[in-house]
């Protein structure tokens, strides 16, 4: 191939990883950034009225929060093969529509039993929706191009504090009896539950499945774009579901990843909670907008770090070491915050430990992609995903117990600092293992999964 032809194909190549990336991203993200804040609401509405209406106890409040992942847990995999077979732009439209419906309707209920209930169904209805994404993902960029688009992806996890908290605050404040007599808090669960179910319509029309269907995109780009998938795609065993499943490899990841949400569930629940108690802990005074705004301070910094990191990340082809760096910036963090003596040394500690924790998710789901694809990619993910949201209903559940037993906060955020130093040694663990694919163009040898590390 001369080098003019190779010039004009990277520039091609480049050109349609912009279109792609423009196209198909806003989209994921906006709807991720929905499905974050519609899961994670009831922070906002616990200390500010909910947990009083209903009666609950921190310990109650905690297994309400992480109780969400009963149900997520339990079909997660199931859910991402079904994408697989059955095209993202209708299960995703399915997702949407379902989550929308449970979402809205937990702004009526009336006891702690409903509660549980309707978070319950949202998780089962919400199964999949973050690692068919992921998976989505994978049919539109290739490997080196995949940590970037995850990090922009998952970048509404952060976002959804920056702008969730503050509005949810805000319609919490100011919606409270001026809508349908419903208290602020109900009034504020209904609206950030029925853009779901908008959107669902919506992608039915928008998504394109598979990039062989991609009419926006010209011929030319079409072309490369399935040639570089295809020649990427060549490089991996096809594996059967079961020698994923099994693979202690896929588990060890699982549980890095389990690391990593349980600090991100276990401080994003309750930090509302946590700056409320600046009042009677420093004697300051916050009305609801204004805890709603230093709430959203460090996932602030958390938006503009994670998506430095992931293009420093793609710069030097080094996924494990960025996650590893991650967890223990929010290792780090936790201990910060702990040891604080001011408000504002406390905050600076929770921002750190919220750009550790925003950076390492989208990058950890790169290590995985390394060595799987296809129908192996879909049951790995989604099997990541699942042993890592069991810490999405144990970090909120055990943080809250152990507020509720210590009558402080100290003790569970020392446990959160120890998962994320377990998830920068598997990071750094999973360094070691050989190289699974090569990236497109090049000749490294690739390995099957059986025989990795």
């Amino acid at each position: 191939m001369s080098t003019q032809h190779k010039s004009a194909e990277t520039a091609l190549r480049a050109r349609t990883r912009r279109k792609v990336l423009w196209r198909i991203m806003p989209f994921l993200m906006l709807c991720y950034f929905i499905s974050y804040l519609d899961r994670s609401n009831i922070s906002f509405a616990g200390p500010n009225g909910m947990n009083q209406d209903l009666g609950l106890t921190a310990t109650t409040f905690g297994l309400a929060s992480g109780i969400f992942f009963a149900g997520y847990l339990l079909l997660e995999i199931p859910s991402n093969l079904a994408l697989h077979r059955f095209g993202a732009r209708k299960w995703i439209a399915r997702i949407l529509l379902t989550w929308g419906l449970f979402a809205s309707l937990t702004a009526f209920v009336q006891d702690a039993t409903q509660l549980y209930v309707l978070r319950v169904l949202l998780g089962i209805a919400e199964a999949g929706f973050g690692p068919g994404i992921l998976l989505y993902l994978t049919y539109w960029f290739v490997q080196k191009d995949r940590a970037q688009a995850f990090a922009l992806f998952l970048i509404g996890i952060p976002l959804s504090s920056v702008v969730g908290a503050p509005l949810a605050s805000a319609l919490i404040q100011w919606g409270d009896q001026a809508f349908f007599g419903l208290e602020g808090w109900r009034f504020m669960i209904l609206a950030t539950g029925v853009p779901a179910i908008v959107l669902g319509f919506i992608c039915f029309r928008f998504l394109t499945d598979r990039p062989s269907e991609a009419k926006w995109l010209d011929d030319d780009e079409r072309a490369l774009l399935v040639k570089d998938l295809a020649e990427e795609a060549g490089g991996y065993a096809q594996h059967k579901i079961s020698a994923v499943l099994l693979n202690r490899k896929v588990w060890l990841l699982g549980l890095g990843y389990l690391g990593l949400l349980f600090g991100l569930y276990a401080i994003g629940f309750f930090l509302p909670t946590i700056i409320s108690a600046f009042q009677q802990t420093f004697g300051v005074k916050y009305s609801i907008f204004e805890i709603g705004m230093l709430t959203a301070v460090p996932y602030g910094f958390a938006t503009i770090f994670t998506i430095l990191w992931s293009m420093h990340s793609r710069r030097t082809n080094d996924i494990a070491g960025h996650v590893a760096i991650s967890a223990l910036m929010g290792a780090a963090g936790v201990l910060v915050a702990v040891w604080a003596t001011s408000p504002v040394v406390t905050l600076i500690g929770i921002s750190l430990t919220a750009m550790g924790v925003c950076s390492g998710i989208p990058l950890y789901f790169g290590l995985p992609t390394r060595f799987l694809s296809g129908v192996g990619a879909a049951a790995g993910l989604a099997l990541i995903n699942t042993i890592g949201n069991a810490g999405g209903f144990g970090g909120p559940f055990i943080f809250g117990w152990l507020r509720d037993a210590t009558q402080s906060t100290s003790a569970g955020m020392y446990v959160i600092a120890g998962f994320f130093v377990l998830c920068a040694a598997i990071a750094m663990w999973s360094n070691r293992w050989p190289a699974q694919t090569s990236q497109v163009g090049s000749s490294e040898a690739r390995v099957p999964l059986d025989q990795a590390g």
